[in-house]
């Protein structure tokens, strides 16, 4: 099992991303969450099968259609407990 956080920057917000983020996870059967970073970023928290999480880590790169991405920063982290995957308010 993995678990990565992820800080995403470029035109992230307004653009669907979360949404979008929160839908991919689903799909891959991830739990965690996503949400908007006050300084304009988005952060992700990937928990699930490592080939999961890599596979969502890549669409990430990509973001939903009108998001541009210009860097992905990736850390460990720790387990937090989360069921599911879920939107969470503006941090």
């Amino acid at each position: 099992m993995a678990i990565v956080k992820l800080r995403i920057e470029g035109r992230v917000q307004g653009v669907g991303y979360r949404f979008w983020l929160n839908r991919e996870a689903g799909r891959h059967g991830l739990s965690g969450w996503v949400r908007n970073r006050g300084d304009g970023s988005v952060e992700a928290l990937l928990k699930g099968d490592d080939a999961a999480v890599e596979a969502v880590m890549e669409a990430c790169r990509r973001g939903p259609r009108m998001a541009v991405v210009d860097r992905i920063a990736c850390e460990d982290a720790a387990d937090d407990g989360s069921v599911g995957f879920e939107q969470r308010a503006t941090e």
